[in-house]
């Protein structure tokens, strides 16, 4: 009897399984419009939060669509921020150019300056937080390595990794800052992606580091891996190309099942070619992904290897907040995306 209940119950759970929804059009709705570059977006709760360039930063209530915007200065110059971050309690946006500015959150709603790096070279691309504690940054190469900013108090102060702490470096290797995707975290487990097609792995947090070299096309600088995302600690995806020859679609997707040790080329030489931007679509089960930039939106079903074009808007960043609705920022603008 008990094996009849079981087989009852098994077929039931069969039968209510529900194969993810594939997408094959996108409705595109602007929620905020200003002469701005967005790159770097973070969604923190009902609430979308952004940084650009003229030091323009600010909040989208996603509820009510009201919009925060604010400007913040240095001096007698405007940052240009593509690089944001969050906590439980803080907003962080990292301007790109010596002088490199870290804002976060301080009191009396203003921005609190907690880091400041001048210096030849110095360029900052990405930023995220593991926890409410942990926060990593990613420069671009100065004295021999990737310039790495950490900090392990909440975002309160930060210190630069030393080169003898990291892999070898490459002549002229950086990262793109392109979406504020250069970096994926998936609990202490952090993986950065490079302009000379390598990622860097660690498993603890930024204490220690590995490399693995993708076969994404990385001969001229702008070349190379331009984002990154993992569904879980196995299945990753990294894709880049040339924004200068953006139909080329040579070597530029690869995806990996090992967590980032072993990269295997798909659609090699099918479009869609340079893409600024890849994420995951969440409750896929690792099938589906999206991937935008100024050529416009595709979609694969299946991993990867085949991809459609779901419109020709242009985007730089993307990330989502369901299983089918996502917000995408880039030239004067950010949208809401719902698939269907």
């Amino acid at each position: 009897m008990r094996y009849t209940f079981l087989l009852i119950v098994l077929m039931v759970s069969c039968s209510e399984s529900v194969p993810p929804t594939t997408f094959n059009t996108v409705d595109i709705e602007t929620v905020y419009s200003d002469s701005l570059s967005i790159r770097a977006i973070e969604l923190m709760g009902n609430s979308l939060a952004f940084a650009a360039n003229k030091g323009t930063f600010g909040t989208v209530d996603l509820g009510t669509g009201k919009v925060r915007a604010n400007i913040e200065r240095y001096h007698t110059s405007v940052p240009a921020f593509r690089a944001v971050a969050h906590t439980s309690t803080d907003f962080f946006m990292l301007s790109i150019e010596s002088p490199a500015l870290l804002y976060k959150t301080g009191g009396n709603g203003r921005m609190e300056l907690v880091y400041k790096e001048e210096g030849e070279g110095v360029f900052y691309d990405a930023m995220t937080f593991l926890n409410d504690k942990d926060g990593i940054a990613i420069g671009d190469s100065v004295d021999g390595c990737l310039n790495i900013i950490i900090t392990s108090d909440g975002g309160n102060t930060w210190s630069k990794l030393p080169c003898s702490q990291l892999p070898e470096g490459i002549e002229g290797e950086g990262a793109f800052a392109a979406s504020n995707t250069n970096i994926k975290i998936k609990g202490d487990n952090i993986w950065m992606a490079t302009t000379s097609g390598r990622i860097l792995f660690s498993s603890d947090k930024g204490k220690s580091w590995e490399t693995n070299q993708t076969p994404i096309k990385n001969g001229k600088p702008t070349e190379g891996i331009y984002s990154i995302d993992f569904y879980d600690e196995n299945l990753g995806f990294a894709i880049g190309g040339d924004y200068t020859d953006p139909d080329a679609s040579k070597a530029n997707k690869a995806i990996t099942k090992d967590g980032g040790k072993t990269w295997s080329l798909v659609a090699d030489g099918s479009k869609p070619g340079y893409k600024s931007c890849v994420q995951f679509v969440p409750g896929s089960n690792g099938a589906g992904l999206v991937a935008i930039g100024f050529t416009g939106i595709s979609y694969s079903s299946d991993m990867g290897k085949t991809w459609k074009e779901l419109s020709k808007e242009p985007f730089f960043t993307i990330r989502f907040q369901n299983d089918s609705i996502a917000y995408a920022a880039g030239k004067n603008r950010i949208s809401k995306l719902t698939f269907k």
